[in-house]
C-alpha cells in the first residue's frame, strides 16, 4: 500500500515542478506592457523618504510627491481613466532587485540614467533634469560653483559631489558628512559657505527651511529616468509616449508647479526643457 502511494506521488511532483518551471520562464520572457494593459494596473517602485519626490505622509499614511503624482498620471494616460496605480517603497539598494524579481513593473524613484545602470535596465526618456547644484544662505555672496574657490563646500560621503566640485572649483575645500542632515546642520552652523548635491534634494531642504536658496543652476547634468526591466522596450516606448502627452496637455507642468513652485533658486523652466 505504501509503495503504491509513493509511485503515485512521484509523477505528480514531477508534473508540478515542470509546470512551475514553465510558468517561471513564461513570466520572465513575457511582455510587461501587455500584462499591465490586461490588468489595468501598474505597480511603481517609488521613494518614501525624499521630500517633494516621494515622502510618507504622517497625516494620510500614504506616499506623496511629484513622482507619485506623475506615476498616477502616466498610468491613466497609458491604460485609461479607470486604471489602478500601486506603489512599493524602494531604496537605491532595493529598487533594481525588486524590478528583476517582478515585485514592481517600473522604477520612478529619482534614478539617474547612467551607462552602468543601462546594462541592467531599460530607461525611458528623462523626466526630470536633475543635476548638482548649490544651497546657500539668502545673504550669501556665492552665485555659482566657481565662487567656491577659496571657500568651503559641504557634501555627503560616498557621493560624486566632492569630485564634481573639484572639477569646477579646484581651490575649494570640501568637508564630507555621513548624511544630508549633518551636512545641512554644518551649513547652518557656518562651517561652510555652500552645501552641494542633487538640485532636487536641495529643493526639498529649502522647501522646509526659510532663509536658504539654490544658486548657480545645475553645473553637472544627471537626469532622472523611469526604469523598466532590461529589454522591455515596448513598455518603455509606451511610457515615453505617455510622458510626451502629459507635457503637451499641461499635466506635467501643473505637477512641477504643484511641488516646486516658490522654492528660492529652483528653476522650473530648466526642468521642463529636458
Amino acid at each position: 500500500m505504501k509503495k503504491s502511494i509513493k509511485i503515485f506521488i512521484l509523477p505528480l511532483v514531477l508534473v508540478l515542478l515542470i509546470t512551475l518551471t514553465g510558468c517561471a520562464k513564461k513570466q520572465k520572457s513575457s511582455n510587461i506592457y501587455e500584462q499591465v494593459k490586461e490588468s489595468k494596473t501598474i505597480t511603481w517602485g517609488v521613494k518614501a523618504d525624499t521630500r517633494l519626490f516621494g515622502l510618507m505622509s504622517i497625516k494620510t499614511g500614504k506616499i506623496e510627491g511629484f513622482e507619485v503624482d506623475l506615476a498616477k498620471a502616466l498610468t491613466k494616460q497609458m491604460l485609461g481613466k479607470n486604471a489602478k496605480t500601486e506603489f512599493v517603497q524602494t531604496t537605491p539598494k532595493t529598487r533594481i532587485p525588486l524590478l528583476k524579481n517582478g515585485n514592481i513593473d517600473a522604477i520612478l524613484a529619482t534614478m539617474t540614467i547612467t551607462p552602468d545602470r543601462k546594462k541592467q535596465v531599460t530607461f525611458s526618456e528623462p523626466y526630470f533634469t536633475a543635476g548638482q547644484s548649490l544651497l546657500v544662505k539668502d545673504n550669501s555672496t556665492i552665485k555659482n560653483v566657481k565662487d567656491l574657490n577659496g571657500k568651503t563646500a559641504l557634501a555627503v560621503k560616498g557621493t560624486t559631489a566632492v569630485d564634481n566640485v573639484k572639477k569646477f572649483a579646484p581651490k575649494a575645500k570640501v568637508l564630507e558628512y555621513d548624511d544630508y542632515g549633518q551636512a545641512f546642520t554644518a551649513l547652518k552652523a557656518g562651517q561652510g559657505q555652500a552645501m552641494t548635491t542633487d538640485n532636487g534634494l536641495l529643493a526639498g531642504i529649502a522647501s522646509e527651511n526659510k532663509g536658504y536658496k539654490l544658486v548657480g543652476g545645475t553645473y553637472i547634468s544627471e537626469p532622472y529616468g523611469i526604469a523598466v526591466e532590461k529589454g522591455q522596450t515596448d513598455f518603455a516606448d509606451r511610457i515615453n509616449k505617455a510622458l510626451n502627452e502629459l507635457k503637451k496637455n499641461g499635466t506635467y507642468h501643473r505637477l512641477l508647479v504643484k511641488w516646486f513652485n516658490g522654492i528660492p533658486g529652483f528653476n522650473i523652466k530648466e526642468v521642463e526643457n529636458s
